[in-house]
Formats: C-alpha cells, structure tokens, sequence
C-alpha cells in the first residue's frame, strides 16, 4: 500500500483529529454603546469580559448578564407604593 495514501475510516468509525492547540482568547471588536441606564450599561459592560475568557467560559457571563438585564427590566414594571394623601384634614 502507498504510504501517501491514508487507510480508509471503516464506516461508523470516528476519523482521529489533528492534534493542534485552540487558539487563545481574542476580543470579537463588537462596539458597545452607552444607553443611558446606568443599570444596563453596567451589565452589558460585564460582556467585555468574555474578551478575556475561552469559548467555555462565555456560558457563564452570558447567563448572568442576561439575569442582570431582566431584573432591569423587571424593575421597570414595579410601581412605586402610593403616597398618602398630605391634602387629608
């Protein structure tokens, strides 16, 4: 057999990967613009961190500013409790 040529991968058989390092981290350069809410900009500026992080570790950032921005936006629903009435005699 030529030895240039690989042996054929019987069918069902999982072909052997390159064996290579992933790359490090790099950051994707995706703008992030102020909103104005200092809640929200908050949480979306935790989003820069994953710049830092490997792809495993995106999950966790995602998830948490994904919660932060809800309860933002849950306490936009909130209204705040009636004041008394200071005209009563």
């Amino acid at each position: 057999m030529n030895d240039a040529m690989p042996e054929p991968v019987p069918a069902g058989a999982v072909a052997p990967q390159d064996a290579h390092e992933p790359s490090a981290p790099a950051p994707l350069g995706v703008a992030r613009e102020l909103t104005g809410h200092p809640g929200v900009d908050g949480h979306l500026a935790r989003l820069a961190e994953v710049d830092d992080l490997p792809a495993d570790g995106h999950l966790e950032v995602y998830e948490d500013v994904h919660r932060g921005l809800r309860a933002e936006l849950t306490s936009l629903d909130a209204h705040p409790a009636p004041r008394p009435n200071e005209n009563r005699s």
